[in-house]
Protein backbone atom coordinates (compact mmCIF):
# COMPACT_ATOMS: atom_id res chain seq x y z
CA UNK A 1 0.00 0.00 0.00
CA UNK A 2 1.11 4.05 -0.91
CA UNK A 3 1.76 5.41 1.98
CA UNK A 4 0.15 8.27 2.94
CA UNK A 5 2.71 9.91 4.61
CA UNK A 6 6.61 10.09 3.55
CA UNK A 7 9.50 11.76 5.95
CA UNK A 8 12.98 11.01 4.79
CA UNK A 9 16.46 12.24 6.41
CA UNK A 10 14.54 15.16 8.16
CA UNK A 11 16.84 17.18 10.39
CA UNK A 12 15.90 20.59 12.05
CA UNK A 13 18.24 23.11 14.13
CA UNK A 14 16.88 26.20 15.95
CA UNK A 15 18.90 29.03 15.67
CA UNK A 16 19.43 31.93 18.36
CA UNK A 17 22.02 34.67 19.13
CA UNK A 18 23.86 32.27 21.53
CA UNK A 19 24.31 29.75 19.31
CA UNK A 20 22.82 26.75 17.63
CA UNK A 21 20.60 23.48 18.96
CA UNK A 22 20.23 20.65 17.13
CA UNK A 23 16.60 19.15 17.54
CA UNK A 24 15.90 16.33 15.44
CA UNK A 25 18.48 14.54 13.29
CA UNK A 26 18.21 11.95 10.29
CA UNK A 27 14.00 11.50 11.00
CA UNK A 28 12.63 8.75 8.44
CA UNK A 29 9.51 6.73 8.23
CA UNK A 30 6.76 6.29 6.52
CA UNK A 31 2.44 5.99 7.56
CA UNK A 32 0.03 4.22 5.35
CA UNK A 33 -3.54 4.91 5.27
CA UNK A 34 -5.43 3.69 8.29
CA UNK A 35 -2.63 3.64 10.70
CA UNK A 36 -2.39 5.13 14.24
CA UNK A 37 1.61 5.54 15.22
CA UNK A 38 2.41 6.91 18.54
CA UNK A 39 5.92 8.86 19.03
CA UNK A 40 7.84 8.69 22.44
CA UNK A 41 10.48 9.98 23.79
CA UNK A 42 12.23 11.58 27.32
CA UNK A 43 11.24 15.56 27.58
CA UNK A 44 12.31 17.95 25.28
CA UNK A 45 13.91 16.04 22.99
CA UNK A 46 11.50 17.43 19.60
CA UNK A 47 8.48 15.31 19.70
CA UNK A 48 6.03 18.34 19.29
CA UNK A 49 8.60 19.58 16.75
CA UNK A 50 8.39 16.42 14.50
CA UNK A 51 4.67 17.43 14.11
CA UNK A 52 4.74 21.07 13.49
CA UNK A 53 7.25 20.07 10.48
CA UNK A 54 4.57 17.25 9.32
CA UNK A 55 1.73 19.91 9.51
CA UNK A 56 3.71 22.11 7.40
CA UNK A 57 4.27 24.96 10.09
CA UNK A 58 7.78 25.68 9.49
CA UNK A 59 10.19 23.74 6.75
CA UNK A 60 12.77 20.84 7.92
CA UNK A 61 16.47 22.31 7.31
CA UNK A 62 17.10 18.97 5.82
CA UNK A 63 15.63 15.91 4.27
CA UNK A 64 11.47 15.69 2.68
CA UNK A 65 8.46 15.40 4.27
CA UNK A 66 5.74 14.68 1.57
CA UNK A 67 1.38 13.68 2.07
CA UNK A 68 0.48 11.61 -1.35
CA UNK A 69 3.29 13.33 -2.52
CA UNK A 70 2.84 16.76 -1.69
CA UNK A 71 4.55 18.55 1.00
CA UNK A 72 2.53 20.04 3.43
CA UNK A 73 2.08 23.83 4.06
CA UNK A 74 1.04 25.99 6.76
CA UNK A 75 -3.08 25.40 7.60
CA UNK A 76 -2.92 22.52 5.23
CA UNK A 77 -6.48 21.30 5.00
CA UNK A 78 -5.44 17.88 4.51
CA UNK A 79 -3.89 17.91 8.25
CA UNK A 80 -6.12 18.32 11.39
CA UNK A 81 -4.20 19.13 14.88
CA UNK A 82 -5.80 18.19 18.16
CA UNK A 83 -3.79 20.24 20.77
CA UNK A 84 -3.30 19.39 24.95
CA UNK A 85 -5.70 21.81 25.57
CA UNK A 86 -9.20 21.78 23.99
CA UNK A 87 -9.46 25.74 23.07
CA UNK A 88 -13.13 25.48 22.79
CA UNK A 89 -14.41 29.17 23.69
CA UNK A 90 -16.90 30.11 26.40
CA UNK A 91 -18.99 32.08 24.66
CA UNK A 92 -20.13 29.58 22.25
CA UNK A 93 -22.12 27.04 22.77
CA UNK A 94 -20.71 23.22 22.03
CA UNK A 95 -22.69 23.10 18.46
CA UNK A 96 -21.28 26.35 17.88
CA UNK A 97 -17.71 25.40 18.54
CA UNK A 98 -18.11 22.17 16.66
CA UNK A 99 -18.80 24.82 14.15
CA UNK A 100 -15.92 26.98 13.86
CA UNK A 101 -13.41 25.26 11.93
CA UNK A 102 -16.20 25.08 9.11
CA UNK A 103 -16.90 28.65 9.65
CA UNK A 104 -13.23 29.50 9.42
CA UNK A 105 -12.82 27.79 5.86
CA UNK A 106 -16.25 28.86 4.84
CA UNK A 107 -17.04 25.05 4.08
CA UNK A 108 -20.57 25.09 6.02
CA UNK A 109 -21.74 22.48 3.11
CA UNK A 110 -25.05 20.20 3.92
CA UNK A 111 -22.46 17.23 3.67
CA UNK A 112 -20.46 18.29 6.42
CA UNK A 113 -23.63 19.84 8.33
CA UNK A 114 -24.79 16.34 8.64
CA UNK A 115 -21.81 15.07 9.41
CA UNK A 116 -21.89 16.81 12.75
CA UNK A 117 -25.08 16.11 13.09
CA UNK A 118 -23.97 12.07 12.88
CA UNK A 119 -21.22 12.64 15.14
CA UNK A 120 -23.08 14.46 17.98
CA UNK A 121 -25.49 11.80 17.99
CA UNK A 122 -23.65 8.81 17.61
CA UNK A 123 -20.62 10.04 20.45
CA UNK A 124 -23.23 11.12 23.09
CA UNK A 125 -23.14 15.03 22.50
CA UNK A 126 -26.14 15.73 20.90
CA UNK A 127 -28.58 16.59 24.08
CA UNK A 128 -25.49 19.05 25.37
CA UNK A 129 -25.12 21.10 22.32
CA UNK A 130 -26.66 24.29 23.99
CA UNK A 131 -24.33 23.62 26.66
CA UNK A 132 -21.56 25.95 27.18
CA UNK A 133 -17.80 24.10 27.57
CA UNK A 134 -17.55 24.98 31.43
CA UNK A 135 -20.39 22.65 31.43
CA UNK A 136 -18.82 19.86 30.31
CA UNK A 137 -16.41 17.28 31.78
CA UNK A 138 -13.06 17.65 30.88
CA UNK A 139 -13.53 14.36 28.43
CA UNK A 140 -16.74 15.55 26.88
CA UNK A 141 -14.79 18.84 26.09
CA UNK A 142 -11.87 16.59 23.83
CA UNK A 143 -14.60 14.45 22.46
CA UNK A 144 -16.06 17.73 21.47
CA UNK A 145 -12.90 19.01 20.05
CA UNK A 146 -11.98 15.97 18.35
CA UNK A 147 -15.71 16.35 16.40
CA UNK A 148 -14.33 20.10 15.55
CA UNK A 149 -11.43 18.56 14.30
CA UNK A 150 -13.04 15.51 12.02
CA UNK A 151 -15.29 17.92 10.77
CA UNK A 152 -13.10 19.04 8.30
CA UNK A 153 -12.44 15.44 6.89
CA UNK A 154 -8.37 15.56 7.64
CA UNK A 155 -6.53 13.12 5.79
CA UNK A 156 -3.82 12.81 8.97
CA UNK A 157 -4.82 13.61 12.36
CA UNK A 158 -2.08 14.95 14.72
CA UNK A 159 -2.35 14.38 18.74
CA UNK A 160 -0.28 16.40 20.44
CA UNK A 161 -0.60 14.76 24.39
CA UNK A 162 -4.62 15.13 24.09
CA UNK A 163 -5.29 13.69 27.46
CA UNK A 164 -2.36 15.22 29.19
CA UNK A 165 -4.42 17.71 31.08
CA UNK A 166 -6.93 15.05 32.11
CA UNK A 167 -6.84 13.06 35.67
CA UNK A 168 -5.77 9.31 35.05
CA UNK A 169 -9.19 7.99 35.28
CA UNK A 170 -10.83 10.54 33.03
CA UNK A 171 -7.47 9.91 30.82
CA UNK A 172 -8.14 6.09 30.71
CA UNK A 173 -11.83 7.20 29.37
CA UNK A 174 -11.28 8.90 27.03
CA UNK A 175 -8.18 7.92 25.77
CA UNK A 176 -10.40 4.72 24.86
CA UNK A 177 -13.69 6.78 23.63
CA UNK A 178 -11.26 8.93 21.01
CA UNK A 179 -9.31 5.72 19.95
CA UNK A 180 -12.65 3.94 19.54
CA UNK A 181 -13.68 7.03 17.38
CA UNK A 182 -10.51 7.11 15.41
CA UNK A 183 -11.13 3.50 14.39
CA UNK A 184 -15.02 3.82 13.34
CA UNK A 185 -13.80 7.15 11.24
CA UNK A 186 -11.19 5.21 10.04
CA UNK A 187 -8.74 8.06 10.43
CA UNK A 188 -4.83 8.10 10.11
CA UNK A 189 -3.03 9.36 12.94
CA UNK A 190 0.15 10.44 14.94
CA UNK A 191 -0.17 10.19 18.78
CA UNK A 192 2.49 11.93 20.82
CA UNK A 193 2.43 10.70 24.07
CA UNK A 194 5.11 10.87 27.38
CA UNK A 195 2.62 7.50 28.61
CA UNK A 196 4.06 4.20 27.15
CA UNK A 197 0.95 2.39 27.93
CA UNK A 198 -0.99 5.23 26.28
CA UNK A 199 1.17 4.52 23.28
CA UNK A 200 0.42 0.61 23.47
CA UNK A 201 -2.73 0.45 23.77
CA UNK A 202 -3.28 3.07 21.17
CA UNK A 203 -1.14 2.44 18.48
CA UNK A 204 -0.24 0.15 15.58
CA UNK A 205 3.56 1.00 15.84
CA UNK A 206 5.70 2.96 18.51
CA UNK A 207 8.30 5.11 17.22
CA UNK A 208 11.16 5.72 20.05
CA UNK A 209 12.90 9.16 19.94
CA UNK A 210 16.62 9.46 21.69
CA UNK A 211 17.64 12.45 23.57
CA UNK A 212 18.04 15.65 21.66
CA UNK A 213 19.30 16.03 18.99
CA UNK A 214 16.35 12.93 18.64
CA UNK A 215 16.71 10.24 16.46
CA UNK A 216 14.89 7.05 15.94
CA UNK A 217 16.02 4.40 18.42
CA UNK A 218 13.55 1.80 17.33
CA UNK A 219 10.30 1.26 15.72
CA UNK A 220 7.95 -0.90 17.58
CA UNK A 221 5.31 -2.73 16.38
CA UNK A 222 2.69 -3.37 18.35
CA UNK A 223 0.91 -6.88 18.15
CA UNK A 224 -1.94 -8.00 20.87
CA UNK A 225 -3.79 -10.98 20.74
CA UNK A 226 -6.84 -9.98 20.96
CA UNK A 227 -10.57 -10.61 19.39
CA UNK A 228 -11.40 -6.93 19.50
CA UNK A 229 -8.81 -4.10 20.26
CA UNK A 230 -9.85 -1.26 22.06
CA UNK A 231 -6.98 0.80 24.27
CA UNK A 232 -8.93 -0.05 27.01
CA UNK A 233 -8.91 -4.03 26.62
CA UNK A 234 -5.13 -3.12 24.80
CA UNK A 235 -4.26 -2.69 28.41
CA UNK A 236 -5.15 -6.49 29.53
CA UNK A 237 -4.03 -7.82 26.63
CA UNK A 238 -0.93 -10.86 27.37
CA UNK A 239 1.94 -8.86 25.21
CA UNK A 240 1.20 -5.71 26.88
CA UNK A 241 3.86 -5.98 29.59
CA UNK A 242 6.71 -7.33 27.28
CA UNK A 243 5.79 -4.01 24.90
CA UNK A 244 6.26 -1.90 27.99
CA UNK A 245 9.04 -3.27 29.59
CA UNK A 246 10.99 -3.04 26.41
CA UNK A 247 9.96 0.85 25.49
CA UNK A 248 10.47 1.51 29.13
CA UNK A 249 14.53 -0.21 28.87
CA UNK A 250 14.81 1.88 25.53
CA UNK A 251 13.85 5.16 26.91
CA UNK A 252 15.62 4.75 30.64
CA UNK A 253 18.96 4.63 29.02
CA UNK A 254 18.14 8.81 28.34
CA UNK A 255 16.92 9.39 31.74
Amino acid sequence: MKPLLEIRNVSLSYHTVSGETKALSNISFDLIPGEFLAVVGPSGCGKSTLLNLICGMFPAEEGTILMNGIPPSPGDPRIGYMLQKDHLLEWRNIYRNVLLGLEIRREKTPEKLAYIEEMLDTYGLDKFRTARPSQLSGGMRQRAALIRTLALKPELLLLDEPFSALDYQTRLNVSDDIGRILKKERKTAILVTHDISEAISMADRVIILSARPAHIARIVPIRLSLDERTPLAARGAPEFKSYFNLIWKELNQYA
